[in-house]
């Protein structure tokens, strides 16, 4: 997941707006993660409505106030904001574990691009590999909160089990009688992971990797 930044800066929305410029700083607060990218903007009131809600998601997931163990959960806010004084002014009252692109990084709006989003506010999902597991959870979090995130590690489980002890690798029974339908809902298209092979070929080491899931 790091490789989506390589060679970029993001910084920690702390205090001290701690800067993330080394491979292995970014490896450490994105690998093995589900990864949120969060499109959003201050001149918004779609996004000054939802980021309350989003914060609180957070929070309820990483925060040990909650929780006994944070979630393998990380989110990178992708400003759309006009100014600096209005993105500094969008994330004062954010978590501080919110990691975001510096202002004058054209990746904002690259990003945007790169994953199609067409409104804000936005919130892409991604797995550890960083293939998408959803172009927009924004809807899918007013409603159900931080049991999303149980569905997402779910889905991500099965996709190439990041989250799975080595001791559970041989045991792949589903946990609930509504997993498998969650496993169908986040499967990955893979157009969307743009990883074709040349001459748009199928992988055949893909179609035997589900063949062994499913």
């Amino acid at each position: 997941m790091a490789s989506l930044f390589s060679g970029r800066v993001l910084i920690q929305n702390n205090s001290d707006q701690d800067e993330l410029d080394t491979e292995l700083e970014l490896s450490r607060k994105l690998d093995n993660r589900v990864v949120l990218l969060f499109f959003g903007s201050g001149s918004c009131p779609q996004c000054q409505t939802f980021a309350p809600i989003l914060r609180d998601f957070f929070i309820q997931l990483t925060d040990e106030f909650y929780v006994l163990r944070a979630a393998q959960l990380a989110l990178v806010y992708v400003s759309q904001d006009t100014t600096e004084e209005q993105q500094d002014l969008f994330l004062r009252d954010m978590p501080k574990k919110w990691l975001f692109l510096p202002f004058e990084d054209d990746l904002r709006r690259d990003l945007r691009r790169q994953f199609s989003v067409e409104r804000l506010p936005a919130v892409v999902v991604l797995k550890p590999s960083g293939d998408v597991l959803t172009r927009d959870a924004a809807d899918e979090i007013r409603r159900l909160g931080p049991s999303c995130f149980t569905n997402w590690q779910e889905a991500a489980e099965v996709l190439d089990r990041s989250f799975l002890q080595p001791e559970d690798l041989d045991d792949l029974a589903p946990r609930s009688l509504t997993e498998p339908l969650r496993r169908r809902k986040y499967r990955v298209d893979p157009e969307a992971r743009g990883a074709k092979l040349q001459g748009g070929e199928d992988d055949p080491a893909a179609e035997g990797r589900a063949g062994g899931l499913f």
